[in-house]
């Protein structure tokens, strides 16, 4: 059998394989040293928050009077629509409603009522979405989603109950824009 001997250019090769593979470690050493604070002051990759978000699942809540809270509440202010909402629990104003509900006082309403639990939720939602968004200027409603949530059995089987996902989300309002 022939042994073979490594040639000069062979040992070259090999040792800047090795050369390779070990300023790659200390790159990758490097990069897991720096905190993400360094690393996006070195990318310039710093994004401004423009938008906050809360999601509420299963609430016991229907679905019906929550989409037309949202309808309500939808393009106003976060502190705005809290005070709105509890003008509608202390029955000051009337929440617009769609269906065949009883006409009620107020401006540009043909039908309303006053929901005051799922009133009471929004609120809870609304100050929460309004902790959420404390670094945006001036933020608005900008969308307002009731969906319906998956509906439990009550005791024996015999009743439905009702449950609504809500998501709201609030943006900052851009003045002088469209």
């Amino acid at each position: 059998m022939k042994e073979k001997n490594p040639s000069k250019e062979d040992k070259k090769k090999k040792e800047k394989k090795d050369e390779i593979k070990e300023e790659k470690k200390s790159k990758k050493a490097e990069e897991s040293n720096q905190t993400t604070k360094d690393r996006a002051k070195n990318d310039k990759e710093i994004k401004k928050v423009t938008r906050a978000v809360t999601n509420l699942s299963n609430l016991p809540i229907s679905t019906k009077k929550a989409r037309d809270v949202c309808r309500f509440i939808k393009g106003k202010r976060i502190e705005e629509a809290i005070e709105d909402l509890e003008e509608v629990i202390a029955k000051r104003k009337a929440v617009p409603m769609r269906g065949e509900i009883p006409h009620k006082k107020g401006k540009g309403i043909s039908s309303g009522g006053y929901p005051k639990k799922v009133a009471q939720f929004f609120i809870k939602a609304l100050k929460n979405l309004e902790a959420n968004s404390r670094e945006l200027n001036d933020p608005i409603i900008s969308l307002a989603i009731a969906n319906i949530g998956s509906r439990p059995l009550g005791r024996f089987g015999r009743i439905r109950r009702k449950r609504t996902h809500l998501k709201l989300v609030a943006e900052e309002m851009i003045k002088g824009g469209k």
